[in-house]
């Protein structure tokens, strides 16, 4: 953790707290917000002057795939069934340590740079230590859980294992990663989703997550597909299903749920499972569009991810929540989902999501030194500040991000990582998993 105290000077600060948005100072210290107000500098402090700027808490991204960064442009134009598949299943089957290495780092630049400082990842079925080990390097906030997959149809051999298998890998992974990188990392359950996982391996996840509190994250009502394959080999909805099996609650993060009646909607509700919203995947891969306007009324808790770089195919969290805002007013008119709102579900939502909301989120005394500074391209007064968080600023415009007190970019550089060898590496890598997949 870096020990120097930070004074960030004059921003205005988007505090997603009781004070609102407010001009002044913020002072860090030991890798949390100590104060906020007017601050006189002092001779140990790292003193950041950003008058004419605007500091938030970072973005949480609450659905990424950092193994799949580097099949960016390898699975286009495909319904999702044909591009897991065709495309992504024998992809993942073919990486092996390095290859998830540095897939991983390549997201992280991608992420840090835009502003996002908490992400939850589903990787692929082996080598998941690579990316907690890049994680733990590029100094960002992580929970990262191995993909499960003990059940399915067309499974390359190199994604297949037993229930056995992937509920002691998984939870080795736990204990060996909680806490790491200065409490920055843990460890999830991510069984793919039900129709690649067998009855008895998902009551076990269950189970261990009622008994530990660990988090279980998955995809669920993604495509009508989906929810048919589930009706036909349990006679019930998808939801049902999780449900009578003991997964849902607020452990639970399902990613996508376009595909939701009422009825499931209430289940989500009642349980108080998490949703995770992805619009820009949704709509590359022709799935749909959630409607999250009517679950929010349910007071179902939403929050935002990119999902992975072979489907949307950026991870740009600013981008993502753009299109989060605009798309349910074409299906609610404008005046659904307001500006404010979506942004708290990019950061205090997101922050909630993993049960971190006393942490991370917002910027209040107290809480993780979790920041972002922007240089904005446009004129800011504190009364349009979220109408132009949301549906005018760019990932470019980030010009500081700080997790944990520590500076993890700034003046254009991604400080933690060696970005020009990754992206070496990474084209050195690509011809070998596109071999592999007879590309």
């Amino acid at each position: 953790m870096n020990s120097v105290p930070i004074l960030i000077r004059g921003g205005l600060l988007v505090t997603m707290g009781p004070r609102g948005v407010i001009e002044g100072d913020l002072f860090i210290k030991d890798g949390r917000i100590a104060s906020i107000g007017e601050i006189a500098p002092s001779s140990e402090m790292k003193v950041l002057d950003v008058q004419g700027k605007v500091v938030i808490p970072g973005l949480v991204q609450t659905h990424i795939h950092l193994c799949q960064t580097i099949f960016r442009g390898m699975a286009e134009e495909l319904p999702l069934s044909q591009w897991l598949q065709k495309r992504i299943w024998p992809l993942e089957a073919a990486h092996f340590p390095d290859s998830v290495y540095i897939s991983a780092l390549l997201g992280l630049i991608e992420l840090i740079r835009g502003g996002t400082t908490t992400i939850l990842t589903m990787e692929t079925v082996r080598h998941t230590e690579m990316t907690f080990k890049a994680a733990e390097e590029s100094g960002i906030r992580a929970v990262i859980g191995k993909a499960m997959m003990d059940a399915g149809d067309n499974l390359p051999e190199g994604l297949r294992e037993t229930a056995e298998e992937s509920l002691e890998e998984s939870l080795k992974l736990w204990e060996e990663w909680r806490g790491r990188g200065e409490g920055r990392l843990r460890g999830c359950f991510a069984p793919r989703f039900a129709p690649s996982c067998s009855e008895n391996l998902l009551e076990k996840v269950g189970e261990e997550s009622r008994e530990k509190g660990i988090l279980i994250h998955t995809h669920a009502a993604e495509t009508r597909e989906e929810i048919e394959s589930v009706g036909r080999a349990k006679g019930m909805g998808e939801i049902e299903y999780l449900d009578k099996l003991g997964l849902t609650g607020e452990r639970l993060l399902l990613a996508h749920c376009i595909w939701l009646d009422e009825g499931e909607m209430d289940i989500l509700a009642r349980t108080k499972t998490r949703v995770l919203h992805c619009p820009s995947s949704n709509l590359k891969l022709g799935s749909g569009i959630a409607r999250i306007c009517q679950m929010k009324a349910k007071g179902i808790s939403i929050s935002i991810g990119a999902d992975g770089a072979a489907c949307n195919n950026s991870l740009d969290g600013f981008w993502e929540l753009r299109l989060a805002a605009l798309l349910q007013k074409v299906i609610e008119g404008p005046q659904a989902l307001g500006a404010e709102e979506a942004f708290r579900m990019a950061t205090l939502g997101g922050a909630e999501a993993l049960g971190l909301e006393r942490e991370i989120g917002s910027i209040e005394e107290g809480k993780m030194a979790d920041l972002v500074v922007l240089n904005p391209n446009h004129l800011l007064s504190p009364e349009e500040i979220f109408s132009t968080l949301v549906y005018a600023t760019q990932s470019s415009e980030v010009e500081v991000v700080i997790v944990g007190g520590e500076v993890l970019y700034q003046g254009g550089r991604v400080l933690n990582i060696e970005e020009d060898g990754v992206k070496q590496e990474a084209k050195r890598i690509v011809p070998l998993l596109q071999k592999e997949v007879g590309r």
